[in-house]
């Protein structure tokens, strides 16, 4: 395994990221293809003696219950200071809205509510699970320096957000004397690869360290076309994302089988090598022991010139859907209101 800092931070991270999604019991999410806390803890176990040390949950996955697994499995399996634990909090409610909590008070309860799931006094990484648009920005990020002053967070990142949010936010961070975000995790894969335009840019400026979710874009860079899985069925949301742009997508997804042959290794190491030649740490999704093993050896494989550029050729630009989508309509509606001589700070 290989290790990096992240960012400007202290932590030092395995170049794959643990993405722990899929852990967490069926009954109380919105994914059907969650595996039980038995096999989390085999999967855990194993990624820990691959050597990752980076493990990246929410306490929105699962109801809170992937935090439980992943919390008891590391607490059994490593010791606290040999991992980096990252959790991340939604916006505020239109319940807690409603009753006046403050975007300070929501962050501290959230907190307080996922150190209970994991079992753990603080975390290594705080992340805004997307950019709180009902939330003035300063409110939030004096929150989240708060938990870090408090020590309930050591560093904070932000995911889901565009460029110029980014640069805001820590631009006020900076002003107020707050923790600054030290990563971003956005949508970022070979097959869809908008982060370049100016996310990317705006990282290597400022040393943001980049975790991009969707490594794998949700197993289609794994599989040969007509290959298929459980989550490649039933996973609604990667459907979304990358239905669209099958066709489109399919001839790259051919040049992954095609190297993957020619070098001897899986699909999994193509695509993870190819983005690891790009960012800190993807996250990765694993449900099965093999899915860990494949990502371990993705960051010991180094790919070509060459065969990157023979990936890269025929990408096509990519409309944003899900939760990008989503931030676009909101982030225009924001900026109307700042025409309006409103500015939410």
């Amino acid at each position: 395994m290989q290790y990096a800092k992240l960012g400007t931070s202290e932590l030092t991270v395995s170049r794959i990221c643990m993405g722990c999604m899929g852990f967490g019991d069926a009954a109380n999410g919105q994914h059907s293809w969650t595996v039980d806390e038995e096999r989390s803890r085999e999967i855990i176990k194993r990624g820990l003696e691959l050597g990752v040390n980076f493990f990246d949950t929410a306490i929105a996955y699962q109801s809170g219950t992937s935090e439980q697994y992943v919390g008891r499995a590391l607490r059994d399996f490593a010791k606290r200071e040999d991992v980096v634990a990252a959790t991340k909090f939604l916006p505020r409610t239109q319940e807690e809205i409603q009753e006046g909590v403050t975007g300070q008070q929501h962050i501290e309860r959230m907190l307080d509510k996922s150190l209970e799931n994991l079992g753990m006094d603080y975390v290594d990484l705080y992340i805004c699970h997307m950019w709180d648009y009902q939330t003035p920005l300063y409110d939030v990020m004096e929150g989240l320096n708060r938990v870090v002053k408090a020590g309930k967070a050591r560093y904070i990142g932000i995911s889901n957000c565009f460029a110029w949010q980014l640069a805001k936010a820590n631009a006020l961070a900076e002003k107020e004397g707050f923790a600054k975000f030290v990563s971003i995790q956005g949508h970022y894969n070979l097959i869809f690869r908008e982060e370049e335009r100016e996310m990317a840019k705006l990282c290597a400026e400022d040393k943001i360290a980049m975790t991009p979710y969707s490594a794998l874009a949700g197993g289609r860079l794994s599989k040969t076309p007509g290959e298929t899985s459980k989550r490649l069925k039933e996973d609604s949301y990667a459907k979304l994302k990358y239905d669209g742009t099958a066709v489109q997508d399919s001839v790259i997804i051919g040049r992954v089988a095609e190297l993957a042959e020619k070098r001897g290794v899986s699909m999994t190491e193509i695509s993870l090598s190819w983005l690891l030649s790009k960012v800190t740490a993807p996250v990765v999704g694993a449900t099965k022991l093999h899915h860990i093993e494949g990502a371990a050896k993705a960051a010991e494989l180094v790919l070509s010139e060459e065969e990157r550029a023979y990936l890269e050729e025929p990408y096509v630009p990519h409309a944003l859907v899900g939760v990008m989508a989503q931030n676009t309509v909101s982030a225009a509606k924001e900026k109307h209101v700042w025409s309006t001589g409103n500015q939410k700070i």
